[in-house]
């Protein structure tokens, strides 16, 4: 599970960037599920719950040289 915070007025960028994440964790091995929740109101903060065979699973596809070149998308500002 984690957190981000969207820079006020950009939480369309952000969700752009993580869908372009999303896509790319449902291509590696060990990956179950993932869903994000977004606050009400116009909140900029959103919630990713994702399932992963094994935390191995999930350190590998973070460890891979293309997930590093991902963060670049999200927009200046995005805390996570």
């Amino acid at each position: 599970m984690n957190t981000f915070v969207a820079p006020e007025g950009r939480t369309e960028e952000m969700l752009a960037a993580w869908k372009e994440d999303a896509a790319y964790f449902k291509s590696r091995p060990g990956f179950i599920s993932a869903q994000l929740h977004q606050g009400i109101a116009g909140s900029r903060v959103l919630v990713n719950i994702a399932v992963w065979e094994s935390a191995a699973h999930l350190r590998a596809a973070f460890s891979a040289p293309e997930f590093g070149a991902a963060l670049e998308r999200y927009p200046d500002g995005t805390v996570a």
